[in-house]
């Protein structure tokens, strides 16, 4: 039963006028049936009445019912005159109830007030046939039971109204949380290509930084110092595979047919010293100053080393030959941080990026500083050199 009743609500929403052709010519039978069959003359108080009377009472009950669910107000009025006369003549005829489907259409379709003088309109027909043609118990016991089943159908309709509202705001409640959901999808999935690409260009760019810098100096090395090319070779043997390393680890998180890839910790500011000595052997003299004692979570850490990371990084790829650098690190109560890198190079001189470049390392190093709310300043030196000054507050409790 509950999949016929789906498959005639899919019908009726899909092909509204077939149904309503079926509908009507249904009533248009059952009326013309009782007509011309005699069945009216059993309940008749004039058996009398005129036949083009009844001819026109009975298709005028039956064919409005078309326009039933588009103008069921204007079909309700343009019934109330043939039902009065059809009580005030005595004729009787039962295709006179389709003003219960008018009706039922009304309360399904218009607002309650339009209902309401709607109903009002139609007990005029119904009083009409109490007064006219009382019952043997009085002209009361033959409105009522009609006043009531009036009133019963537009119940109906309004409950089925509710029901159907009700059911399209679950709909609509569905479709947009399929849209949020979807939203959020590519939210989250654009933040997680955010964070990829800041880890793929800090160990890339970084790990190449220092290689290149240890290539040109191999190669200035070669023709009068060998042994320091050697050592410069061996650097650049150890950064590679460092960064291959790395990089594999990386790929292989985001491999969906790799579920046990070897993870490993992200860089803490316990790796300082290691990155420092990087750097230092590609040829940046790197002072390091340190006040306080570090009790940062493990992602502030990361943070501050990543930007420490970038900070050298542009210095060696943009301070020129003589450059050096100094690391200063405080840390306060509360697990607030603040870090200031400088260089000598040649940072008051030009942009820090080359034209054309959209400075990516940057950009990944404020958007890692906004996850906490920190601040970063950055800017050539007034004479010469770059300055790269970042601050995290005290952690939030949660």
């Amino acid at each position: 039963m509950h999949r016929f009743t789906h498959w005639v609500r899919t019908f009726d929403r899909r092909h509204p006028l077939v149904w309503d052709v079926l509908i009507t010519g249904f009533f248009v039978t059952a009326a013309l049936i009782d007509f011309l069959g005699g069945g009216w003359l059993n309940i008749t108080d004039n058996p009398d009445a005129p036949t083009w009377l009844l001819t026109t009472m009975s298709l005028g009950f039956t064919i409005p019912l078309l326009w039933r669910r588009t103008h069921p107000v204007a079909i309700l009025l343009l019934m109330l005159p043939l039902e009065i006369a059809n009580t005030w003549t005595g004729a009787g005829l039962q295709a006179g109830l389709t003003l219960l489907v008018v009706t039922f259409n009304i309360a399904l379709r218009t607002r309650l007030r339009t209902l309401l003088w709607s109903y009002a309109l139609t007990l005029v027909p119904i009083i009409v046939d109490g007064l006219r043609y009382p019952d043997d118990q009085g002209a009361d016991q033959s409105i009522v039971p009609q006043s009531m089943r009036l009133a019963m159908v537009a119940i109906i309709g309004i409950s089925y109204r509710t029901r159907q509202e009700y059911l399209a705001s679950l709909v609509e409640r569905a479709r947009q949380l399929e849209i949020e959901r979807d939203q959020q999808a590519q939210l989250s999935a654009a933040a997680e290509r955010a964070r990829i690409a800041r880890e793929m260009h800090d160990i890339i760019g970084h790990n190449l930084s220092v290689i290149t810098s240890l290539a040109d100096g191999g190669s200035y090395a070669a023709a009068k110092n060998p042994e320091r090319a050697t050592q410069a070779l061996t650097a650049i043997g150890t950064t590679s595979r460092q960064a291959l390393g790395e990089l594999r680890r990386l790929l292989d998180v985001l491999r969906a047919d790799a579920p046990s890839a070897e993870l490993s910790p992200q860089p803490s500011l316990t790796d300082l010293d290691q990155l420092i000595d990087g750097v230092r052997s590609a040829g940046l003299p790197v002072r390091t100053t340190v006040q306080g004692r570090a009790t940062l979570a493990p992602g502030r850490q990361l943070t501050v080393y990543r930007v420490i990371q970038e900070a050298l990084t542009n210095t060696l790829k943009h301070g020129g030959p003589g450059a050096t650098a100094n690391v200063s690190l405080s840390y306060e109560d509360g697990g607030a941080v603040t870090t200031t890198v400088t260089d000598t190079g040649r940072g008051g001189e030009g942009p820090l990026n080359p034209p054309g470049t959209r400075g990516r390392g940057l950009t990944g190093m404020r958007e890692r500083i906004a996850l906490y709310d920190g601040t970063l300043e950055y800017g050539p030196l007034p004479r010469h050199g770059w300055r790269v000054h970042l601050h995290l507050p005290e952690e939030t409790p949660q």
